[in-house]
């Protein structure tokens, strides 16, 4: 097991109450919708948070996610399936390529694609409309520059280059804000959140020094929407 599924999975429980941002994310890419797609694939699924904001009759919604607690949390109905999988093994699509789909949405999940050219390319061959949200390195901005540490996920124009090789698609970058009551909340949030993926940001002394010069009372998000309509 990965360590982000290990990050996700531990705060599985808690996830909805954290996800503020993941939140937000996955409202734009409901309420920007223009249609009603009645068959749905959600990659990267999670606890349901799409899901719960999908407010018009589905016929068939499959959500995949790589952690199983995060899936025991989703919403389960008749017309619902659950996979556990990994958008990083292609096995995955050629499962997925069986199947008819109206619209296939991803938020907040790609960023942590370990090739993310090869998972658009996979996500193009499904000739299906899509609308996905990809957190870049502007997130976190501050905190990494006061740190002067590498940001650990592609920035936006990468992330819309590797796109735009696949896909015809819109774009749209956005920037969050989230503010705390105090910089040892602030760090409780990106550990617990799910937005660091699991990964280990700052070492103890990083942390520690960080938590002391911290100029800001938020954290930064910036993310890259991409959609695309039917052929």
């Amino acid at each position: 097991m990965s360590s982000a599924c290990h990050e996700f999975s531990r705060y599985a429980a808690e996830y909805g109450s954290r996800n503020v941002i993941q939140r937000h994310v996955a409202d734009k890419l409901i309420t920007s919708t223009s249609d009603q797609p009645s068959r749905i694939l959600d990659l990267g699924c999670g606890n349901g948070t799409l899901f719960s904001l999908i407010d018009w009759e589905i016929e068939r919604f499959v959500g995949v996610d790589f952690s199983d607690s995060m899936l025991s949390h989703h919403p389960v109905s008749p017309n619902v399936e659950l996979i556990l999988g990994d958008f990083n093994n292609p096995a995955l699509f050629e499962r997925l390529g069986g199947e008819h789909f109206d619209r296939i949405y991803s938020a907040s999940a790609l960023q942590w694609a370990e090739d993310l050219d090869r998972v658009i390319e996979s996500l193009a061959s499904l000739n299906t409309p899509m609308s996905l949200a990809i957190f870049t390195a502007g997130t976190f901005k501050t905190l990494h520059e006061c740190a002067e540490v590498t940001p650990l996920l592609r920035s936006s124009d990468e992330v819309m280059a590797i796109a735009e090789k696949h896909l015809d698609a819109r774009f749209e970058v956005l920037h969050y804000t989230l503010e705390f009551d105090s910089v040892r909340e602030m760090f409780r949030y990106i550990k617990r959140s799910g937005v660091s993926g699991g990964r280990r940001v700052l070492d103890f002394a990083q942390t520690k020094r960080l938590m002391e010069t911290y100029p800001l009372n938020y954290l930064e998000f910036e993310v890259v929407f991409i959609t695309t309509s039917a052929h």
